[in-house]
């Protein structure tokens, strides 16, 4: 019998590592929850504009599993079936050094979402300010004016980046910054077309431009690793 039950284990041990990789991945419940109003302090340029609208913040929590992950703000687009992206929420402590705690709800960066896995990845889009930054998206490519910084000078950008590549597909300087008068918005919303593939920005106060767009969707989504 001592032979047969040496058998038995070996055969368990080899077989174990197959069942481990044969077992469907884990299955996880991502949602947003309901809307909250809060405060929020609006940019310089709109100070003069007290109003409720204008002050106010339309966040909802994004669980995973019934877990509270992040706060976010807007509306989600869909990019895949799988893949949806939304803007984050940030609650900052705007305190100048020796006052107590100030805390100021801003729009943030925007956040990819997966809703089999339930990652959640910052989106580090470029040039894109959370201030003056407004991303349309259509696909995987989000249009939207943005500022480049560099040592000597800060310049309003026409920006269209496409997810899972390294650099914008478009970047086209518009004007020097700031503008004089500041305008809000800096930009109205992109206009899209599908057929082909066309983004025009629309800065306030200055002639639109037009993008043709070539390429298939390029974004890589997550495996289906828990």
């Amino acid at each position: 019998m001592q032979p047969i039950r040496r058998v038995l284990l070996l055969f368990l041990a080899v077989l174990c590592p197959f069942t481990a990789l044969a077992a469907p991945p884990k299955s996880h419940t991502v949602a947003l929850g309901p809307l909250r109003k809060v405060p929020y302090t609006p940019p310089e340029a709109n100070a003069d504009n007290r109003s409720e609208e204008a002050t106010t913040l339309r966040v909802r929590p994004l669980t995973v599993d019934g877990a509270m992950k992040e706060w976010t703000v807007g509306d989600f687009h869909d990019v895949t079936d799988r893949t949806f992206v939304i803007r984050r929420a940030l609650r900052i402590n705007d305190a100048l050094p020796g006052e107590a705690a100030r805390w100021s709800w801003q729009p943030g960066p925007w956040l990819s979402v997966d809703r089999v896995t339930g990652h959640i990845t910052a989106l580090h889009l470029p040039d894109f300010d959370p201030q003056i930054s407004e991303a349309i998206w259509y696909r995987d490519y989000a249009a939207y004016c943005g500022l480049h910084v560099l040592v000597r000078s800060t310049t309003l950008t026409a920006i269209v980046f496409q997810l899972g590549a390294r650099r914008a597909a478009v970047s086209q300087k518009l004007a020097n910054w700031p503008l004089n008068p500041l305008p809000h918005p800096v930009c109205a919303a992109t206009t899209w077309q599908r057929t082909p593939i066309r983004a025009t920005l629309h800065p306030t106060g200055l002639a639109a431009v037009t993008f043709d767009l070539l390429g298939t969707t390029s974004l890589v989504e997550d495996t289906d690793e828990p």
